[in-house]
């Protein structure tokens, strides 16, 4: 039932973001530290494919967010939805992760080098996002304690949903809601799908 619910919190959103957005990526899985002896994963350090599930973002600045579960954080992967959502006309502001190199190609962008310990330089920041990301993650590891590859992008969204409906009251969050009822999912498409 509940991932019925969590199937209503997908709500498409067609038009591209047209002021200042943030990029950003994040892994969720767990840590090998915290694993059992008998479940820990061999190199699995970091941002590793193997147990953890990266997770794109774009985020308007004082707008909304889109966040999407994505194969790999290849510039293949990455710069095609960063398309799908963005105007040409936008300034993005990324980290220096080089899957996001070829968007210079497409976008006035800046950037901030964590690499080397900046986080803030006046305007550029993903500092956003990056809360957004520590939402999400806290709220899986507190309320669901685990969530599936399978599955994850229906806990992404329903924490989208919350992000970009913080601002709205109870009853239009719940008419929202009710409203993607037509998205019902079958049992068959949630166990084999």
């Amino acid at each position: 039932m509940l991932q019925r619910i969590r199937n209503c919190f997908c709500i498409s959103n067609n038009e591209k973001f047209d002021n200042e957005v943030e990029i950003d990526e994040t892994f969720v899985g767990g840590k090998n530290k915290n694993r059992h002896t008998s479940k820990k994963v061999e190199n699995s350090q970091g941002r590793s494919y193997k147990d953890k599930t990266p997770v794109l973002g774009v985020l308007e600045r004082k707008g909304n967010l889109i966040a999407k579960v994505v194969e790999d954080t290849k510039a293949e992967t990455l710069t095609p939805e960063v398309i799908k959502a963005v105007k040409d006309t936008v300034s993005v502001i990324i980290d220096e992760l080089l899957g996001y190199k070829s968007l210079k190609r497409f976008y006035d962008h800046a950037f901030v080098e964590h690499k080397e310990g900046e986080y803030v330089n006046g305007r550029i920041y993903t500092n956003t996002i990056e809360g957004f990301w520590s939402l999400l993650k806290r709220g899986i590891i507190d309320i669901y304690h685990f969530t599936t590859r399978k599955h994850l992008q229906k806990y992404v969204d329903e924490f989208v949903f919350i992000y970009n409906s913080h601002d709205d009251s109870t009853r239009n969050r719940f008419n929202t809601l009710l409203h993607n009822l037509e998205n019902r999912i079958t049992y068959k498409e949630l166990i084999y799908g």
